[in-house]
């Protein structure tokens, strides 16, 4: 059981690895009949690939998705639909100074307990380059739900905090978050944010980030009360993504310092319609989505990969010291953002196709 395969009914499975020829993703379980292109998914990869901008990895790689099989006259036929993409700029003599070295923060020394063997070529199966096959599955993912739903769903995920600079999240604008290098949704921060990264990435070390995530569009009924909580299956799927330590759904942490009159969303009827008078439980209530906007956030840890000097160990047990060279983020959870709505939509086709099935 090697556990590369995400989802129930609508399931994808990553494959390949960082300095391999190629990556890739296989989607199964989508619906016949959608109008789906290549192009419905390269938007979404060309917001995730690095070498965008000075404040990410300099790995030039395209990241352009090729479609293999599924769709057919340009619509889904409702089997496999196998995708690849290219590693085109691999630079695997970067760590062959390191290779019998275990990078602190890094899965390497972990992964060669598990397995006994392991790929040091950029982190081989554990690199973060695996995120661009779910980005692919998320975009799909995005497709259909705006097709089932309807064309008023949509998730957007912004960075809320970088390093120890937060942004005033009531200034939250969609479009500034695709204009400016970090998916920020706060245009008065931006500038501030650019020099403290700078001063980061010049001091050869890193930083962490907040993104939050906002689905919109979707119906209530999501989910179900016990073992496939809506909230419960959405934090394992951010939880997976490399470089995650903590997820918030809704209020989150948060909710434990508010009062029970603060915290509970209180329900009026306002011209026959139910609205909540605030959100703290994250669109989702008892592990079921209320129709409200589902909320979720999640921190990404400082990138590992750091110039300064660190202590470890090598595969032999004597202590040494390590620095990492090579093309690597000052913040990682800059990229993560299209990551996060990626995994979400995942995860809200797969209980829309799961309510279909249960509940007609």
């Amino acid at each position: 059981m090697s556990f590369n395969t995400f989802g129930k009914i609508f399931c994808f499975t990553t494959w390949g690895e960082s300095h391999g020829p190629a990556i890739g993703c296989v989607v199964d379980g989508c619906p016949p009949n959608i109008a789906l292109s290549e192009k419905d998914i390269q938007i979404d990869m060309d917001r995730r690939r690095p070498g965008k901008s000075k404040f990410t990895s300099q790995r030039k790689e395209s990241d352009k998705v090729e479609i293999l099989s599924g769709v057919f006259e340009g619509k889904t036929t409702g089997t496999p639909i196998s995708m690849i993409i290219y590693n085109k700029d691999a630079r695997s003599r970067d760590y062959e100074t390191i290779k019998n070295k275990f990078r602190p923060g890094h899965a390497d020394y972990t992964y060669l307990m598990k397995y006994g063997i392991r790929d040091y070529r950029g982190g081989g199966r554990q690199s973060a380059r695996e995120t661009a096959s779910r980005v692919a599955a998320g975009a799909i993912a995005k497709v259909v739900l705006n097709k089932l739903i309807n064309k008023k769903f949509k998730v957007v995920g912004g960075v809320v905090q970088l390093g120890l600079l937060g942004c005033n999240k009531n200034n939250w604008n969609e479009k500034e978050i695709r204009k400016n290098p970090f998916f920020c949704p706060d245009k008065k921060s931006v500038k501030l944010w650019e020099k403290y990264l700078l001063t980061v990435r010049k001091a050869g070390s890193s930083c962490g980030a907040v993104i939050e995530l906002r689905a919109s569009g979707v119906p209530a009924g999501l989910g179900a009360p016990i073992y496939s909580k809506l909230d419960s299956d959405l934090t394992s799927a951010l939880m997976s993504i490399n470089a995650v330590k903590g997820v918030n759904i809704g209020a989150g942490m948060n909710a434990a310092f508010l009062s029970g009159e603060e915290n509970s969303d209180e329900i009026r009827n306002i011209g026959g319609k139910t609205k909540f008078k605030s959100n703290n439980a994250g669109g989702i209530l008892g592990g079921i989505s209320s129709g409200q906007e589902i909320i979720a956030s999640f921190a990404v840890k400082p990138t590992s990969s750091i110039l300064s000097s660190r202590e470890t160990i090598d595969k032999k047990g004597k202590n040494t010291k390590i620095s990492v060279k090579g093309r690597h983020d000052p913040c990682v959870g800059i990229r993560a953002v299209p990551i996060g709505e990626a995994m979400m939509a995942c995860v809200l086709l797969d209980h829309y196709l799961l309510n279909r099935a249960h509940c007609g």
